[in-house]
């Protein structure tokens, strides 16, 4: 017998994690595979991204340790791509069937939350990397971002979800780190500040953009179901509350930050 829904929000309320697909509704499994997708599909495509810069670091070391995290990327995205094969999703012919690989020709445009195509990429992985500085901002700011999303997901009613998300985490935070120790000593050595300061201000803004909507009404499902715990706004602060006194503390200037929704709303007619 299918559960119903009072029974799953009464297991999800009470501490309760699901483990199969026989112990959720279609809409839980539907807005789970979605939440996962996402995941898997910026897993995968950061991966990519970072491939060339296996050749372009500027040392023997760092080329191991780009290796390295392309590496985790890869088995990050396997991990979660074997979670959804679980709940029945054809993960061979969907990865066929995207180009995570793609990303747009001009390295400063501004996509603001927009998707360039049907897969689930977080969008700040269209963005192409183009400097060294680039990349280490990249893990400074954007695998620090990732880092406060997975916050929730280590406790998501979702147990294999959960669970998975342990060992990911910590390979994410060694990631976040290598981007911290570049990203000090770049920016308080006078030869490279300036250029620092402009790949701050460009992927600080970019990094803002992932966490979505206030009050987004998905969120408010997902949180619900247990799938995520706070509201998009409360992340992207906990994320603004870590970033800023450590940019600081460098000396690099924090950007104000104009949602994409506020400015819609400022070039609307009167």
């Amino acid at each position: 017998m299918a559960i119903t829904e009072q029974e799953l929000l009464r297991k999800i309320e009470a501490g309760e994690t699901i483990e199969s697909p026989e112990e959720m509704t279609e809409e839980y499994r539907r807005h789970l595979i979605n939440l996962m997708l996402m995941q898997a599909d910026s897993e995968l495509s950061g991966a990519y991204g970072y491939v060339p810069w296996i050749i372009k670091a500027p040392t023997i070391n760092e080329k191991l340790i780009v290796a390295q995290i392309v590496k985790d990327e890869v088995r990050h995205a396997k991990a979660m791509y074997k979670l959804l094969a679980d709940l029945g999703v054809d993960v061979e012919a969907h990865i066929r069937s995207q180009n995570l690989a793609l990303r747009v020709d001009d390295p400063d445009a501004d996509l603001g939350t927009g998707r360039l195509t049907p897969d689930k990429r977080v969008n700040i992985f269209y963005y192409p990397i183009e400097t060294w500085i680039d990349f280490v901002m990249f893990n400074f700011c954007m695998d620090r971002g990732a880092g406060h999303q997975l916050e929730d997901a280590k406790q998501s009613s979702y147990g294999p979800w959960a669970r998975t998300i342990q060992g990911i985490f910590k390979e994410e935070m060694m990631h976040v780190h290598h981007g911290e120790v570049w990203v000090k000593r770049l920016a308080e050595d006078p030869a490279t500040r300036d250029e620092t300061q402009e790949a701050f201000t460009k992927w600080y803004l970019r990094t803002l953009n992932i966490f979505g909507r206030p009050n987004s009404p998905k969120n408010k499902i997902y949180r619900k179901y247990g799938l995520k715990r706070r509201d998009n706004d409360e992340v992207r602060q906990a994320f603004i509350a870590e970033v800023k006194p450590l940019a600081e503390s460098w000396g690099l200037r924090v950007p104000e930050w104009t949602p994409p929704w506020e400015e819609a709303k400022q070039v609307q007619p009167a």
